[in-house]
């Protein structure tokens, strides 16, 4: 092989080698900071990773709201009709955040299967719900109407 043919595939070798580096880290840099919505319900069905950060939605439940002796660990319970999830978060929670309204929490799951919060969001107006907690509180409503009625049928 000459040498200048040599040094042309050594050059494109390099060069696809670059690339394929560099989609690489793209790809998992990607990864690691893409987060994923899951009901509360889902999270009982098992469907949300353990150790891997996502967020979670629905509703405070009531008289779930626990303060801990430190003064910034706070626990609740995350609902969305159907299935519920304790949430704890240390931190100073958002001035709207109370029983009773929809909140997203980002943060992970611990093997216990408590959701570890890093930040909590609470909707900012009467009217306005997150589209993913509006969805999955659809989403279990539509389905306890279903197994109501088939209960209804079978008896």
């Amino acid at each position: 092989m000459n040498p200048i043919r040599k040094k042309r595939l050594t050059l494109i070798g390099l060069m696809v080698a670059g690339i394929g580096v560099a989609t690489w880290l793209a790809l998992n840099a990607f990864d690691e900071n893409l987060m994923f919505f899951f009901s509360p319900s889902e999270i009982a069905e098992g469907k949300a990773p353990t150790g891997h950060p996502f967020r979670v939605g629905g509703l405070v439940a009531t008289d779930s709201v626990k303060r801990k002796s430190d003064g910034l660990t706070t626990s609740f319970t995350v609902t969305d009709n159907a299935e519920s999830v304790t949430v704890e978060y240390t931190g100073i929670l958002p001035d709207l955040f109370r029983e009773g309204q929809g909140i997203v929490a980002m943060g992970q799951l611990n093997q216990s299967g408590v959701f570890v919060a890093s930040e909590v969001l609470a909707k900012h107006d009467e009217n306005y719900m997150p589209p993913e907690v509006a969805e999955s509180l659809k989403t279990a409503h539509d389905e306890a109407v279903g197994a109501n009625q088939n209960q209804v049928s079978v008896q």
